[in-house]
């Protein structure tokens, strides 16, 4: 997809400031430090749009951002960070519930997993929460540059047989350092904008 315009709408905690409208609209969801900040930004080309940080579980709340005027990206908050607060954790976890349960124009989750890391029973609690909500989504599995090539193989193995559910629609594999998996990803997306 040519990319034309990139908008930050608002930084929403509660439905009530959800961004109003009727685009299709994709989750970005994985643990802190997954590199879901970079992968947004490589699939839109653009260096400054999403706040990167070095701190994992800086994203305090759900990001919108509007691309093309054609569909909406919300950014959520990276769970399973141990520095955060069992408050602050049980917040972000109703918030996310809330978003995840309740939004009508989400039409898929961007389900983002690490190729170095294992599965972690937060990953796995995510991907029954979606197949139980009927949630549509899409499995990437980031840091692919990070590994060689028989160790990726063995890994997206294990990766795969532990995520792919009844609701995923597809398995990318996926590197923000050299676009590797933009294409599909990005591919993977019109195609179900358009059908809905």
């Amino acid at each position: 997809m040519k990319i034309i315009s990139t908008e930050f709408l608002v930084g929403a905690v509660s439905a009530k400031q959800y961004p109003q409208g009727t685009l299709p609209e994709f989750a970005f969801a994985g643990r802190s430090n997954v590199g879901k900040s970079s992968l947004i930004k490589s699939l839109l080309n653009r260096k400054k749009l999403v706040r990167i940080s070095s701190t994992p579980g800086k994203t305090r709340e759900i990001n919108f951002f509007k691309i093309n005027d054609a569909m909406m990206f919300a950014d959520l908050p990276g769970y399973g960070f141990a520095r955060v607060t069992p408050a602050m954790q049980k917040k972000w976890k109703k918030m996310l519930e809330e978003y995840l349960s309740q939004r009508d124009p989400l039409i898929a989750v961007v389900f983002i997993v690490d190729i170095r890391r294992k599965p972690t029973e937060l990953d796995l609690t995510l991907k029954e929460w979606l197949e139980e909500l009927g949630r549509d989504y899409i499995l990437v599995v980031t840091k692919a540059d990070k590994l060689s090539a028989s160790e990726r193989q063995k890994q997206t193995k294990i990766i795969k047989a532990a995520f792919m559910g009844e609701n995923a629609l597809d398995f990318i594999v996926y590197s923000s350092k050299n676009h590797t998996g933009r294409k599909e990803l990005w591919g993977a997306m019109e195609k179900l904008a358009r059908s809905h």
